[in-house]
């Protein structure tokens, strides 16, 4: 892992279309605000899809505080298909001032929990 990254070079580099952005947080978390082109792979699920960044030159991790996304960003970064750059994005979500996209069925509040205990928290660490 190359370490982390604030909110102003991950606006640039999403600009320069330089960077695939994996939000980490669960599915209903992503479709209530994500940072646009960013792809939902939640964290539980990251161990059974990381040769997806196979081939990758850079990403970057999202969560909520920039906490799990760390974790994340070594995982990916310990694959041995993986030869790119991998950083976390170190405010996570709440230090990103840009813009944000939500699903097209989105209707709740972005602090909202679902029936099913769906909150923005973050993932908990598969190991």
């Amino acid at each position: 892992m190359d370490g982390e990254i604030d909110a102003d070079e991950l606006q640039s580099q999403l600009e320069d279309g330089a960077v695939r952005v994996v939000d980490i947080r669960s599915p209903g978390a992503f479709e209530r605000g994500h940072i646009p082109e960013s792809e939902n792979v939640p964290f539980p699920s990251l161990v059974d899809e990381v040769e997806q960044f196979e081939g990758d030159d850079r990403i970057v991790t999202v969560c909520p505080h920039g906490k799990s996304s760390v974790q994340a960003a070594r995982l990916i970064a310990s694959y041995e298909g993986f030869d790119g750059d991998v950083v976390s994005l170190a405010p996570g979500l709440d230090g990103w001032e840009g813009p944000l996209e939500r699903g097209a069925a989105d209707e709740e509040p972005a602090d909202a929990v679902t029936a099913e205990g769906d909150s923005d928290e973050g993932p908990a660490a598969p190991f």
